[in-house]
């Protein structure tokens, strides 16, 4: 140790460093003493001691002197803070408690210094304006007009009353006082000069007032009026003028006449322009002395500023120092055991405080998370080994089944789907998973928009249409779609149906129509050239019988053979045309019910077999009419009405709509297009059956609604476009068959 030692005396002493804290107290300390000095010179070095400060140097001093203030207090609280920091031992060091300080310091002292900034210079702004030459000279010129308004009135008098005197000077010449044309005369002058009241008189020589004439219309005694000082006052004959209550007076002696005087008055509110101008003397006198204490009251405010700001800002910082106190050291124990958590040890707690606070509340908060942390991560593996054990069951269990299942999660993408769901939504071998439904499959993802659970669904897919049995069940994270294609067991059910209808109309149709052809031809022939005057409906009613007749028994033979409706032959036709007949059958029969028919102009053509079209809409022109017949009899119900609407749709579509005001849908309308069923008595129930088979094969809808008023409205749409597609191609031409008559009684097609 010897070796290395070194003598005390001999060592040199330590240079000592001044560091960053300590020169920033020594510079405010600076700053705040040569602020100090400027603002007094400043104040004592103003040459006029009366005069007030201009508000942006006061405003200035103000702030030069606040703000090392201010910094003075923020730095005597990091000085406290850093000591109790210390002496409390919190761990991390006192950068946090520090921080405190300093930001609740900061954020107090910058709204004060705005403040007062503000106050300041709204404060001298507003003294300059009152305290200014130009509200001084206000006052002084309000007081000086209000006394040369004062005088205007009394010289107007004086000087009326002055010429006046001169008049009845002259007048005294032409004619003695007492004489009639000067007491006119007198008047006159009185009444030319607006005057109240006049008299001429004399003064004797004991003073008293010797009246010699007089205008007296308020009937005063004017005598008393005079007063003997403005007698006194008569200099150089001018008139002496006066006021007293509410009159002007003056007096003026008459020219050329010894001891003779006029007196006059004048009614006026001068009275109180005398009361406004005594008063706005007294304002100008409190007014100077006000501003000889101006520039004291300016300092003494601007002072009173910065002591309580200085006070405000003192007291945020004690505020600071305590919170701090309160809120570091819970947060230091947090922050060590978050540190730990964050190592993987979720055992670890922290002390819970006593106090019911946000501190209390947060570490029990903090005890309570890592606690369900370790439980919950505990749970997560197994629940881990659970799931996969689940998806690779059910991943097994969807491959084997033959159902199409997709499950959907909330945003209605594709979670997961099987085999046989992609092979009927014709997928191939890409797995659609992540993808919107309504790309996949937009007929499915419709059907989720409604309350229906379950229901049957078509849909095209890969240019097939198909039929889908669809049941909807909800899980925790969304739907799952289950799915089987009944395309053929529906055709199946069709086959056999139509089987059954042959067999029926075989049975109950064939038989009567060979009696009917023979009857109608019959008719024909006997009675056709025996009507006179006939317009040719006789042979084209027993025409149609005919032709009607034909065409069942070949859609008999039809059904008899194939046990199933005819095969439809695709030509191009005129719906209108085909309308036009359908009506014109029901409009002869019927001529109580008002048949319509409306076409848009040209008429719309498709590709379509007219006499399965033809025998559609002839049923539902049927069932409108039996609908509208159903209704009784009665004169309180309205005509009945047939409306046949032709009209293009949007895509390529064509819409067919026929409305009735009968007696409406029935409860179970939707299975009013079933074979078999009924609501009439007679009725086989085969009608809409035949209708809805004929659109399907035309691949066309039928739709059933309400009419609005009453009644049905039914409306069958066709795809022009896959018409298009189903031309004829060979095959049988019965072009030369004659076709119906296309005119109506009171049909009419609008274009």
């Amino acid at each position: 140790m010897s070796a290395v030692s070194e003598p005390i005396a001999e060592r040199a002493p330590p240079r000592r460093r001044i560091g960053v804290t300590s020169a920033v107290w020594i510079g405010v300390i600076a700053l705040a003493v040569t602020f100090a000095a400027v603002t007094y010179f400043t104040i004592t070095g103003e040459g006029d001691s009366q005069r007030l400060l201009t508000p942006p140097v006061v405003a200035l001093l103000l702030i030069a002197n606040l703000m090392p203030g201010v910094a003075l207090l923020v730095l005597i609280g990091r000085h406290i803070a850093r000591k109790r920091s210390a002496s409390a031992g919190m761990g991390g060091g006192s950068g946090l408690h520090v921080r405190l300080v300093a930001i609740f310091s900061v954020l107090a002292a910058v709204p004060v210094l705005l403040v007062t900034l503000v106050s300041s210079l709204l404060f001298q702004y507003g003294v300059e304006f009152w305290f200014s030459d130009r509200a001084r000279g206000m006052l002084e010129n309000a007081q000086s007009l209000a006394q040369s308004s004062y005088q205007q009135l009394l010289g107007e008098v004086g000087k009326h009353t002055t010429a006046m005197a001169g008049d009845l000077g002259a007048g005294l010449r032409e004619a003695p006082i007492d004489s009639l044309d000067f007491t006119q005369f007198f008047a006159r002058q009185v009444y030319y000069r607006s005057l109240s009241e006049a008299v001429i008189f004399t003064v004797t020589p004991a003073g008293a007032i010797d009246t010699v004439a007089l205008v007296n219309p308020y009937e005063r005694d004017l005598a008393k009026e005079i007063d003997p000082k403005l007698i006194a006052q008569i200099k150089d004959d001018q008139a002496s003028t006066g006021a007293s209550g509410d009159r002007i007076r003056a007096i003026a002696r008459i020219p050329g006449a010894d001891n003779l005087y006029v007196y006059t008055g004048r009614l006026s509110d001068v009275g109180e322009m005398s009361s406004q101008t005594r008063r706005a003397q007294l304002v100008l006198a409190d007014y100077r002395a006000l501003v000889q204490r101006s520039r004291s009251l300016q300092l003494q405010f601007n002072g009173a500023l910065l002591l309580l700001s200085l006070l405000i800002v003192a007291a945020a910082v004690w505020v600071a120092i305590t919170v701090a106190d309160r809120l570091v050291r819970p947060i230091s124990e947090l922050v060590g055991a978050a540190r730990d958590v964050a190592g993987g040890d979720l055992a670890v707690r922290v002390p819970e405080p006593r106090a019911q606070d946000e501190i209390g509340t947060l570490a029990r908060a903090f005890n309570s998370m890592t606690g369900r942390l370790e439980d919950q991560r505990t749970e997560l593996v197994t629940a881990n080994a659970q799931l996969e054990s689940r998806r690779a069951l059910i991943e097994a269990v969807m491959s084997g089944v033959s159902a199409g299942v997709i499950s959907i999660a909330a945003d209605r993408s594709v979670r997961l789907i099987n085999a046989p769901a992609r092979a009927l939504l014709r997928q191939g071998d890409e797995d659609p998973a992540g993808r919107p439904l309504k790309q996949i499959a937009p007929e499915l993802d419709a059907m989720l928009d409604g309350d229906d659970r379950e229901g049957v669904l078509q849909i095209t897919t890969g240019g097939e249409a198909l039929t889908l049995a669809v049941k909807i069940t909800r899980d925790e994270a969304g739907q799952v779609l289950t799915f089987d294609d009944i395309t053929q067991q529906l055709n199946d059910q069709r086959r056999a149906a139509w089987s059954d209808v042959a067999r029926r109309i075989a049975h109950e149709i064939k038989n009567p129509l060979t009696p009917i052809q023979l009857a109608a031809e019959r008719l024909q022939r006997r009675y056709g050239k025996k009507i006179e005057n006939d317009d040719g409906t006789f042979a084209r009613l027993t025409g149609t019988i005919v032709r009607q007749v034909g065409d069942l028994r070949r859609m008999v033979d039809e059904f008899s053979s194939f046990a199933r409706m005819p095969k439809p032959l695709f030509r191009q036709e005129s719906l209108l045309d085909i309308a036009r007949q359908a009506m014109f059958l029901h409009e002869v029969a019927h001529p109580t019910i008002h048949f319509e028919l409306e076409a848009p102009g040209p008429a719309p053509t498709i590709i379509c077999d007219r006499r399965q079209i033809g025998q559609a809409l002839t049923n539902v022109v049927k069932n409108a009419v039996e609908a509208i017949e159903g209704r009784g009899e009665g004169e309180a119900l309205p005509q009945g009405e047939v409306h046949l609407t032709i009209e293009r749709g949007s895509d390529h579509r064509v819409l067919l709509t026929v409305a009735d005001n009968g007696v409406g849908l029935p409860v179970e309308r939707n299975r009013i297009v079933e074979p078999y069923m009924t609501t009439r008595t007679g009725g086989t129930g085969l009608g809409l059956a035949i209708v809805k088979k004929i659109v399907e094969e035309h691949f066309g809808t039928i739709a059933f609604s309400d009419r609005p008023g009453g009644g049905t409205c039914v409306t069958i749409c066709f795809d022009t476009d896959l018409l298009a597609n189903m031309a004829e191609i060979g095959g049988d031409d019965d072009s030369t068959e004659p076709r119906p008559p296309v005119l109506t009684r009171t049909g009419k097609a609008k274009s």
